[in-house]
């Protein structure tokens, strides 16, 4: 009997602390009825689902196309003047063509993406960075 009444006791605790540290509408959630802001990608997504429009999916498996993107990858995240945006672009490479797909912040990065791919890859890299909307030249 003695348990059972310990046990009533800590999971009441267990409760009220539950309650009084939930959010009861202080403003530290967004309301049920608010919406967040959504980015629209639809023109982004109908690009990409061109006949010819190269996605990660067109990654090559030999040994050449992997050391390629690896290599590239490893210039941009070691490159700490780059953004997040210009360290996650899309590096794709298939029979030797780099194709370099994504948003970076700015004209300079653009340049300076591309430059790193064309160190591993010279002449053989198509550069299809955008500059992200409000990005600087």
């Amino acid at each position: 009997m003695a348990q059972r009444a310990l046990i009533a006791a800590v999971c009441g605790a267990l409760a009220c602390g539950a309650i009084a540290c939930g959010d009861r509408g202080n403003g530290n959630a967004p309301a049920a009825n608010q919406q967040t802001a959504v980015r629209d990608n639809t023109g982004v997504n109908t690009r990409d689902r061109a006949e010819n429009a190269k996605t990660p999916m067109a990654q090559g498996n030999d040994d050449r196309d992997l050391r390629m993107t690896q290599q590239i990858r490893q210039a941009l995240t070691a490159d700490d003047s780059l953004s997040t945006n210009a360290k996650n672009v899309k590096i794709i490479a298939n029979n030797g063509t780099v194709t370099l797909r994504g948003p970076v912040d700015s004209d300079g990065e653009r340049a300076r993406v591309a430059a790193k791919a064309e160190a591993v890859a010279p002449g053989k890299v198509t550069n299809q960075l955008e500059v992200a909307s409000g990005g600087k030249s």
